[in-house]
């Protein structure tokens, strides 16, 4: 900041007017310096101008690009997308009602039928999209149900949401598939995710703690899986889990 003198002073002696003419000093040579780096900045950008433009230009289209490749191109993606994702959707909902045509539902779900495309097209076809993202989910689930436990992992590990709930449930699905495969540590460590997404939920909270408690229970993890237990019976008393919680308990301090 300037410092400015007021009209009419003068020093009062030879100390204070030497102190004087350094600040002046010091001052020009500050506005000579920033004049100087000024004259510098001016005649390179003069120099470079072309360049700049160009930049400008290119960084210019790449957000116009990318503005044209949303609307025109992704928007109409998305939308064709989760038309497709109606069809399998369907028969994998079918295969929950139906336990005597669960397989032939859940494998008309997966591969599509009558020239409609099933979760795998739609993965294959509109990859990067929210309908494919989702038909990761269900594909996954889909194998798990017809006990295919390296391709339910394969696909639940693909699938991503900000919904803890999703989370949970495909987190989860991904430690009965390695508790199927007797990966008990992995199932152990999937289901502790589980129960860390699903959060207070009463329905997916209770049932990932319980099966991370059977899981650590298996491994001998004692007091972990007191600590599920009880948080079952603590937190989520009305919940099926909660039944005859207290044998467990009991099982985990023995």
């Amino acid at each position: 900041m300037a410092t400015y003198k007021k009209r009419g002073h003068k020093p009062k002696n030879k100390a204070e007017e030497l102190l004087e003419n350094r600040h002046d000093s010091t001052t020009a040579e500050v506005f000579s310096t920033l004049d100087e780096s000024a004259s510098k900045t001016e005649a390179w950008v003069s120099k470079n101008q072309n360049y700049i433009l160009g930049v400008i230009g290119v960084i210019a289209l790449g957000v116009l690009g990318y503005l044209a490749y949303g609307r025109f191109v992704q928007e109409p993606k998305e939308t064709t997308a989760a038309n497709e994702l109606y069809y399998p959707q369907q028969y994998f909902d079918q295969a929950l009602l139906n336990e005597e045509a669960k397989d032939s539902l859940l494998s008309l779900a997966l591969n599509g039928a009558e020239g409609k495309y099933g979760f795998l097209d739609i993965i294959e076809e509109y990859n990067g999209t929210k309908a494919a993202n989702l038909a990761n989910y269900s594909a996954g689930m889909a194998y798990l149900k017809l006990q295919n436990y390296e391709e339910a992992i394969s696909h639940l590990e693909r699938f991503s949401s900000d919904d803890n709930i999703y989370v949970a449930l495909a987190t989860g699905g991904i430690g009965d598939a390695f508790s199927q495969l007797n990966q008990p540590e992995e199932a152990l460590d999937y289901y502790e995710k589980a129960v860390s997404a699903a959060g207070d939920n009463g329905f997916s909270a209770p049932l990932f703690l319980y099966k991370a408690g059977v899981a650590a229970l298996n491994l001998d993890q004692r007091e972990k899986a007191l600590g599920f237990f009880e948080r079952i019976k603590n937190d989520f008393p009305e919940s099926q889990e909660a039944t005859n919680i207290d044998v467990l308990i009991g099982q985990s301090q023995s």
